[in-house]
């Protein structure tokens, strides 16, 4: 089973070489990294340039934001099973990518597979688990999701949901989820393990105005979907955040 990773950077040259450090080692060999680079001016395309091995494919041109690149990055894709890997981010360890395959080969009739996240500061210490046992399809009216780096999700399956909405600036992965498991209604299991370390910080994580913006999103992309949701359903979702604290 061929796997794509899907990594979209701008100006993540401090980061991006743990990234592909990380999924150079993992132990499942059939893997194609395809990076994409949005014309950074850090030196991130001569991180890329300098680690890149036979299995990476990688680009460095303008575009027109994270969502825009996630979708040259899975167009360019070619494995049976494709996830994003933020520049930010990297596999929890060298099993990542295999629980991932075998995943999928005891459940070949999924069309996803969800594992976790853990949240981790500048030492890289944990700080906070994101459990995707959580999620059901009739909890995205509430604000929940998977986690977005623990979802993988078969070639057949991306093709089917569509690409990422680009006029949303933090929430086109949950309006992705939405019409993939609500609307489309994709298969998927639940896979009980931390696939990915997450650093803080990211778009969706930036304090509160960023979460004001994307609970927003989340009511619009409920909305537009068929989905009834309002913002004070939506943020009642925090106080039970507090469990994912919980080592």
């Amino acid at each position: 089973m061929k796997i794509s990773i899907v990594t979209v950077s701008y100006n993540a040259a401090a980061t991006i070489a743990d990234t592909i450090a990380s999924v150079q080692a993992q132990d499942h060999l059939d893997i194609e990294h395809i990076i994409v680079d949005g014309a950074s001016s850090d030196g991130t395309a001569e991180v890329v340039a300098r680690m890149a091995d036979a299995r990476t494919r990688w680009i460095s041109e303008p575009d027109r934001g994270l969502y825009d690149a996630m979708n040259k990055g899975i167009a360019l894709a070619t494995g049976d099973v494709i996830g994003i890997l933020n520049a930010d981010d990297y596999f929890a360890n060298t099993r990542s990518v295999s629980a991932i395959v075998d995943g999928f080969a005891n459940n070949p009739d999924r069309d996803a597979i969800l594992g976790d996240i853990a949240f981790v500061d500048e030492h890289q210490r944990i700080t906070r688990h994101y459990r995707s046992s959580r999620f059901r399809p009739a909890l995205t009216r509430w604000g929940w999701m998977p986690a977005h780096p623990g979802m993988y999700l078969t070639r057949e399956a991306y093709d089917r949901v569509g690409s990422y909405r680009t006029d949303l600036k933090i929430a086109a992965d949950f309006d992705f989820v939405v019409r993939a498991f609500n609307v489309i209604g994709l298969r998927y299991d639940y896979l009980p393990r931390v696939l990915v370390h997450m650093r803080l910080g990211g778009a969706s994580t930036d304090g509160w105005r960023a979460k004001l913006t994307i609970n927003r999103e989340v009511v619009r992309a409920c909305r537009e979907n068929g989905i009834y949701t309002n913002l004070a359903m939506i943020m009642s979702k925090y106080p039970l955040k507090v469990l994912e604290f919980l080592q």
